[in-house]
């Protein structure tokens, strides 16, 4: 094996983010990503709620003002609707000019009016003024191609003074000028009548008011619609209020069904007496309380097992230690001694094997990423610790490396102190139950993409029916004659589960013996994701 330079490691650079006294500045903590804040279940759906009610609210206030001005203007557009018609009545034609024919009295009535202002005005069809107010502003729009006869009339929302107002007007048509001459063949008819539609007279008729009724009537049908609102809503409030507390209490019944069950209590929960909404939930806790159960269960016997084991070596110390004192003789004395020695020594086994499985069974907690390794060398060194006690038990042991002079390090993803702990668990087993003469292998190969670690021997072997079971904690083939714990090939499931490795059980191919038929244990380790460089 070749040997490592092993080099201090260089001083960390100095923290140039400290200052002068050598104090580090100051670093506020980082702010709680928001999903680790808890949330109430009662205040989402709350709000999933009261949020759409709340924005839709101003929406539907500002909907009914709009509704209520189409409302209001309605009557009102039809009075002044009815004032047009009626001046649209009063005008003649005289000597071929529109006159208006209006009484004061009539005029009267026309501004009679105690909240709004009231304002009329009918023009010739040249925008001459005829009678009304000269201040009210003609159509925008009005180009006088309007229809003569029939004409509609129509609205329009217009500034007097400075003033809004609402204008109904229409254009009257009056009858048409006709020129004094020969009467017209019968090929000049059509265009002389569209000339006299032409020369046809039309005036203006406009009506006009102030906005202050409409406004007034708009503003009673907006506090007759909201204010009702106002008292509905925080009705609706209470009711959801109410209604959330009432569909969420069966979870609050399960609350303090759970919190008053006792601690050993790891019964499922019957998942009829919960809504149906949450079932699955609980069919899944239950689902957990059955793992924990089983977990509770397994820990329980593991130490009702380990106290069981412990108990033996103890006993036989406690034994030899009192043997020892009530003897005089050097040579018992010695023996007594001896037997302590074996039974500390079997104690100390056992304390270190449970060790190191509590330790397998944590190391998934423990945060470490694995790393690339060359299952070949770390074989290889797993091999060199156990040659000195291979010599004591007269066994020849050896290690095969892969195929081939050239063949390329076989790289895994794990842990190195693990698979060494799972290696040399491996090689005890095989090295206490082979018997002197015998034999023990480890070897590394390729299979594919697999990386395969093996560990044969020329023991007694395994049974089929007792393969299944030898990976459980503190199991002992019955006959073994063997001093173990019953604890190394839990070590190696465990450690073999946490790496993604395939475990399995044969008979030694290469053993031909009918009492020693051998046992080779094989270990299939999943592909790294990337293949490393043979450069690096």
């Amino acid at each position: 094996m070749n040997e490592r330079d092993a080099g201090l490691a260089d001083p960390p650079p100095p923290d140039r983010g400290a200052d002068e006294a050598g104090f580090a500045p100051y670093v506020p903590p980082n702010p709680e990503p928001d999903e680790n804040i808890r949330h109430s279940l009662f205040g989402e759906i709350l709000d999933w709620m009261l949020a759409p009610l709340l924005l839709l609210w101003p929406m539907s206030i500002a909907i009914t003002y709009l509704v209520a001005k189409s409302i209001a203007n309605q009557p009102f557009d039809d009075a002044l609707e009815d004032r047009v018609t009626v001046l649209s009545q009063q005008i003649r034609t005289v000597a071929g000019q529109p006159v208006v024919q209006l009484p004061a009295s009539a005029r009267d009535v026309l501004r009679a009016d105690d909240v709004d202002s009231v304002y009329f005005q009918i023009s010739g069809p040249d925008g001459a003024h005829i009678d009304g107010d000269r201040d009210l502003p003609r159509p925008r729009s009005g180009n006088g191609t309007e229809p003569v006869h029939g004409s509609a009339v129509l609205f329009r929302n217009d500034t007097i003074h400075g003033t809004p107002v609402r204008v109904a007007y229409s254009w009257v048509g009056l009858d048409p000028l006709r020129e004094r001459g020969p009467e017209p063949g019968q090929a000049g008819k059509a265009e002389h009548a569209e000339q006299a539609e032409q020369r046809a007279v039309q005036a203006l008729v406009q009506v006009a008011e102030t906005l202050d009724k409409r406004a007034h009537l708009a503003n009673e049908i907006i506090r007759g619609v909201i204010l009702p609102q106002f008292i509905i809503l925080p009705v609706i409030l209470a009711l959801v209020w109410f209604a959330l507390s009432r569909g969420l209490s069966p979870l609050a019944e399960l609350q303090e069904r759970i919190r008053a069950r006792p601690q050993d209590d790891l019964s499922p929960i019957d998942p009829r007496q919960v809504p149906e909404e949450i079932s699955p939930l609980v069919g899944s806790f239950n689902d957990m309380l059955e793992r924990l159960a089983q977990t509770v269960e397994m820990q329980k016997r593991f130490i009702a097992d380990a106290a069981h084991q412990m108990k033996t070596p103890l006993a036989g110390m406690r034994m030899q230690s009192e043997l020892a004192l009530r003897q005089h003789d050097p040579g018992e004395i010695h023996r007594s001694l001896e037997q302590l020695a074996k039974s500390s020594e079997s104690a100390t086994r056992l304390v270190n094997q449970l060790l190191a499985l509590a330790r397998a069974e944590n190391q998934p907690h423990a945060g470490l990423a694995f790393e690339q390794i060359d299952l070949g060398q770390l074989a290889r060194a797993t091999v060199q610790d156990w040659v000195q006690a291979s010599f004591t038990h007269g066994i020849d042991l050896g290690y095969e490396p892969p195929e081939g002079a050239s063949a390329a390090p076989l790289h895994i993803a794990g842990n190195a102190l693990m698979l060494r702990e799972l290696l040399s668990n491996l090689i005890d087993n095989a090295l206490r139950y082979t018997p002197p003469g015998g034999s023990v292998t480890v070897r590394v190969r390729r299979d594919g993409e697999h990386a395969l670690l093996e560990v044969e021997d020329t023991g007694p072997g395994i049974a089929p029916s007792e393969r299944a079971h030898v990976f459980e904690r503190f199991y002992r083939i019955l006959g073994s004659n063997v001093q173990g714990s019953g604890l190394g090939l839990a070590i190696v499931r465990e450690i073999a589960q946490q790496h993604g490795a395939e475990i399995d059980i044969f008979n030694n191919p290469r053993s031909h013996a009918p009492r020693f038929p051998g046992c080779l244990f094989r270990l299939t380790f999943p592909p790294p994701a990337h293949e490393p460089d043979d450069a690096d």
